[in-house]
């Protein structure tokens, strides 16, 4: 029997339930064993498919190998249909793409729906089982923000008494429905792996029809529909996220989310989308969206289709802009124009502002007339003149007596523009004979300091090494602030060129008669140093207030900086004990070899240069100090950095080699566990050193040495460790001289193959190798410090 049915349905509605999953199952698991690796998109890639016939394709999805995210991602481009009709996308090779949203991670997909025809019984229970838990790896699901279950199918009434009904049952937790004739709308809940519909036939003289399906909500409107009819194509949005991952937490929040690469981008977690528990503390996968006032794809890194700013001010009134808009990023800013004042963001929001109601406000001496935006000023009827300033409105019965005023203060002001004309040329000439004699007191002055200790040790090295100031001032741009390169404890230091060659000057920060001494100390004791590790001074200059030093230019950095740099990689372990061999040289030179002994006294690792061949050069001589060839100690005040400091030194005032011995042991632990002395503390409150000598005694250095060490030593960790121990005993009577601790570590190197530099021949004497045992490491090394620490913690230096 041949039925005339009319039943309302959705043009544009997505797939049964069923048939949506069921195609979605057959896309190739996310992240299976034979998909493709997830691949980073830094950027526009030209080899990649961008679009197939009407349809964008932006990343994360793609089409050739290496242009989507991963499995589930890639996409088909059919063009095989007749040439008038577009090429054809399809998700994998099932569902076909109508349109990819970005800002939403949905996926808009065609296909047919099922439909229901029965003649021979009165009712049908039909039942679209969807297991929509079960999809844990895959990016899809249905959206429940834009889908609603569509049951059409109830047959109209043939004749007015006829009484017809239409029945939904077994749909858990969907609320009520919105009837029509015939026609009932549910919302889709995430969760529930069934829907079941029953279609009761309540007359026996029709058939019983229908038609069940998911509709997309922006896609909706009425048309007709007949059963025998083709089922023409409908739509249904599909949501998607980057599955298995969540966004970084509170612990990795300097982390970025793995596929957010936009640098304007944010990452959102998506909680319970595959559960029907409904449970939000679980991330089943994440989105990236573009951050407050931007607009691309977040999941590209860089190029026009990354996250940009929106111009607001291009469409003002779309933001609530109606005054003046100035683009800023990620903002922008709305005010009122000029002479205007008010609310900007509002329409009429800005009010002209009357000047005229208080015009000395602005200035207006004269008659003012307010007009939109502005205001004009003149002078009143029967004057003339500037209405801007007080009385600067003349009458014109004074304009005879104002002209005459006029030409004397001419004549006057002639003769002052040729004296001021002329006073520059004075003043500077004053001041250039000004600034000559201060040179030359500053000259005479410093000349007499620095030769009185100069002269001691080499007659002729004060005049070859004086260079002057306006030398200096070229070389510098007139000690430009962009040329500044650092600070040492001492001063500021300038990046210049002399004799074309590149050179470092240093200048002092506050001039007080201690700090010039600190320079003149340095100049003394590095002009009569030689040594390829230790920074070389090439002179000085006399005629500033206090005296600049020039030495060599080394463009590598310091070993605090090479060592403490961010990140897991640092120096590697055979360039560390190299430079611990050159800092030992340089030392060892500084306390034996050179004519009268010099002792360093703030070693330290942002003191120790290195060049572009990272060798070692020891820097930074304000603190040295010259012992006299008779004597082993002197008594000065305390000068060193917390942390590096002789702690017998500290108490008693007195100065020795050893206290430079103790500083070069803290540097090795410092080389060893990458820890910064000044800063450490253990669990138990402990500083670097003591607790370095704790775990040495226990055996376990395995719980501070930097696990870098670890990777590239050859068993010379220990023997390290137990020199960096012997260095920093407490009594200085205890340590190893300089010398020993040179010849330990070329010993290390040795046996490490690595051909150490170049230096002066050994004695025959010199030949025995130092070794120290860690017998001597007990529980009272381990707590030597004690009354250090507390001492340093309420005391502060000013270096």
């Amino acid at each position: 029997m041949t039925t005339n049915i009319v039943v309302v349905r959705r043009t544009v509605v997505a797939l049964a339930a069923l048939l949506v999953a069921m195609l979605l199952l057959m896309l190739p698991p996310f992240g299976g064993a034979a998909a493709p690796a997830a691949t980073r998109f830094l950027g526009s890639n030209n080899s990649c498919t961008r679009r197939c016939g009407n349809i964008s394709i932006p990343y994360p999805f793609g089409i050739e190998p290496g242009c989507y995210h991963a499995a589930g991602f890639n996409l088909t481009c059919d063009r095989s249909h007749h040439h008038h009709q577009p090429p054809m996308l399809f998700l994998a090779d099932g569902l076909q793409v109508l349109e990819i949203s970005i800002p939403n991670a949905t996926v808009r997909i065609s296909i047919r729906p099922k439909s229901i025809i029965d003649r021979a019984h009165s009712m049908v229970n039909e039942t679209w089982r969807v297991d929509l838990t079960q999809n844990g790896s895959y990016p899809y699901l249905l959206s429940d923000s834009y889908n609603m279950i569509d049951d059409a199918g109830c047959e109209l009434p043939r004749r007015p008494n006829e009484l017809m009904s239409c029945t939904a049952v077994n749909m858990p937790n969907i609320g009520d429905g919105n009837y029509t004739m015939g026609y009932s709308l549910y919302s889709i809940h995430i969760g529930h792996s069934f829907y079941n519909i029953q279609i009761r036939r309540l007359s026996a003289t029709i058939d019983l029809v229908g038609l069940i399906d998911v509709t997309d909500l922006d896609y909706y409107n009425y048309t007709y529909w007949h059963p025998d009819d083709d089922d023409e194509p409908v739509s249904v949005m599909l949501s998607w996220i980057i599955a298995n991952h969540s966004c970084p937490t509170r612990a990795t929040a300097n982390m970025s989310a793995p596929e957010c690469l936009s640098t304007h981008s944010i990452c959102q977690d998506a909680f319970s989308l595959f559960s029907a528990s409904n449970d939000d503390s679980v991330a089943y996968g994440y989105t990236c969206q573009c951050s407050h006032a931007y607009q691309g794809n977040p999941y590209v890194a860089d190029g026009p289709d990354a996250c940009q700013d929106i111009d607001e001010c291009n469409t003002p009134e779309s933001y609530s802009c109606y005054g003046e808009c100035k683009n800023t990023p990620g903002s922008f800013l709305c005010v009122c124009p000029a002479g205007y004042m008010g609310n900007a963001s509002i329409l009429h929001g800005c009010k002209d502002i009357n000047e005229c109601a208080n015009p000395k406000a602005y200035s207006c001496y004269g008659t003012c007339q307010n007009y939109p935006g502005g205001f004009q000023c003149q002078c009143p009827y029967g004057t003339y003149g500037n209405p801007y300033t007080k009385d600067g409105c003349i009458t014109i019965q004074r304009k005879k007596e104002f002209t005459a005023l006029s030409i004397g203060l001419g004549l006057g002001g002639g003769t002052s523009l040729l004296l001021a004309l002329g006073a520059p040329f004075i003043t500077r000439k004053i001041k250039l004979q000004k600034v000559k004699k201060m040179r030359e007191k500053f000259f005479k002055q410093n000349h007499g300091l620095l030769l009185q200790q100069l002269i001691s040790h080499n007659a002729d090295i004060g005049e070859r090494m004086i260079i002057t100031l306006r030398e200096l001032e070229k070389a510098t741009d007139n000690f430009d602030n962009e040329r500044v390169i650092g600070g040492g404890g001492h001063g500021t230091v300038f990046k210049g060129i002399i004799d074309l060659q590149v050179v470092a000057i240093k200048k002092s920060r506050i001039v007080v008669q201690r700090e010039i001494g600190e320079f003149i100390n340095e100049v003394a004791i590095l002009s009569q140093v030689n040594h390829r590790n230790v920074v070389k001074l090439f002179g000085c200059c006399l005629e500033a207030e206090v005296p600049l030093l020039i030495y060599e230019f080394i463009s590598n950095g310091t070993l605090y900086q090479h060592l403490h740099v961010e990140g897991p990689i640092s120096l590697q372990w055979g360039d560390r004990i190299r430079i611990a061999l050159e800092v030992a040289r340089a030392l060892s030179y500084l306390h034996s070899a050179t004519f009268i002994p010099i002792f360093h006294r703030d070693i330290k690792s942002s003191n120790i240069l290195l060049d572009d061949r990272l060798t070692a050069k020891v820097s930074d001589f304000g603190a040295s100090r010259y012992i006299p060839i008779d004597q082993t100690e002197i008594t000065t005040a305390i000068q060193g950095t917390i942390g590096y400091l002789d702690p017998m030194y500290y108490y008693t005032g007195r100065l020795t080699d050893k206290s430079d011995v103790f500083s070069f042991g803290v540097l090795l632990i410092e080389l060893l566990t990458r820890k910064k002395p000044f800063l450490y503390r253990s669990s138990d409150n402990d500083s670097l050193v003591p607790h370095f000598e704790k775990l040495l005694a226990q055996g376990n250095l395995f719980g501070i040495i930097d696990p870098q060490v670890m990777e590239g030593e050859d068993g010379e960790v220990q023997e390290v460790a137990i020199l960096a121990s012997a260095c920093t005993k407490l009594r200085g009577e205890d340590r190893p001289t300089m010398r020993e601790v040179e010849m330990t570590l070329e010993n290390l190197l040795s046996k490490k193959h690595i051909v150490p530099c170049i230096t002066a021949p050994r004695t025959p004497e010199d030949e025995t190798i130092i070794e120290y045992m860690p017998e001597r490491i007990t529980n009272e090394a381990s707590r030597q410090y004690t009354m250090e620490e507390e001492t340093f913690l309420s005391t502060s230096y000013a270096r």
